[in-house]
């Protein structure tokens, strides 16, 4: 089945309100968590591509961030993330995206990606290689981590401090063997990491709509995607991870091993 003429079509659409409501809007942080941030275009987005996807795929499972899940008994799950990067949005900064992944059982089979502000979409489909607007795309050739530029998200974590000092504390170790530390903590990064620009982009506070676009995108384009400390991601009944955690660690194959064995040395 192919899924990208559905994915293309329905990520240009939500790009205008995106593009419309940019540098409009204002955020409201969301109750328990002061890293998220809503906004009214979130929900009209969600409310689309929901819609969408119910007119074409009927029978289809949702997990929508803000929506939340729609179980219709079915092995495919669309994983949508309105915006990813809120926080950057409704601050009129142009690093965000919108994201919408599905998956087949545990399995990502494909992923879009728009970037609003910079007129591109990426799509992937399992087997059929990543594209950015209709070219094919691949992760970076270099070979040596301290040479390339390597993006890093991370939330202040109020209620465990320790956890955020210990972070910080790997985090410098790993600054120490790139080039340069880069940081939109959102999809931006990660769409720079499947066109070669980055080297590497890791985070360790996720949820399950940050992750599968953006896994099957870096597959298909030659990258490797895994979790932070390069166990395979867990997709298993989906609907029934909305709340859990993800983290994530993707680069080439060859670039992800170096990250690894600085992660497992500080362990």
């Amino acid at each position: 089945m192919l899924f990208q003429p559905f994915l293309s079509q329905t990520l240009q659409l939500v790009a205008d309100i995106a593009s419309k409501n940019f540098g409009k809007v204002s955020g409201t942080i969301k109750s328990g968590d002061s890293n998220q941030v809503l906004t009214q275009t979130d929900l009209e987005i969600g409310r689309l591509i929901i819609n969408e996807i119910e007119k074409q795929y009927p029978d289809h499972n949702i997990i929508d961030e803000e929506a939340g899940v729609i179980d219709k008994g079915s092995a495919f799950t669309w994983v949508v993330d309105p915006i990813d990067g809120t926080s950057n949005f409704a601050a009129g900064i142009p690093t965000y995206g919108i994201m919408i992944g599905l998956l087949e059982n545990d399995i990502p089979m494909a992923g879009g990606i728009v970037l609003p502000a910079f007129n591109e979409v990426y799509l992937a489909e399992k087997g059929k290689g990543a594209f950015c607007n209709g070219e094919k795309i691949t992760v970076s050739t270099q070979t040596k981590l301290i040479s390339g530029l390597v993006a890093y998200g991370i939330d202040g974590h109020q209620e465990n401090p320790q956890f955020t000092y210990e972070e910080c504390h790997l985090l410098a170790e790993i600054v120490l063997n790139i080039r340069n530390l880069r940081s939109s903590n959102s999809v931006f990064d990660l769409a720079m990491l499947a066109r070669g620009r980055y080297a590497a982009v890791l985070n360790r506070t996720s949820k399950i709509w940050d992750n599968v676009a953006p896994h099957i995108l870096i597959e298909e384009a030659g990258g490797k995607y895994t979790g932070f400390y390069g166990e395979k991601i867990d997709y298993s009944q989906p609907l029934s991870r909305s709340e859990q955690n993800f983290t994530f660690c993707a680069a080439s194959p060859v670039l992800h091993q170096q990250l690894q064995a600085i992660i497992h040395r500080k362990k």
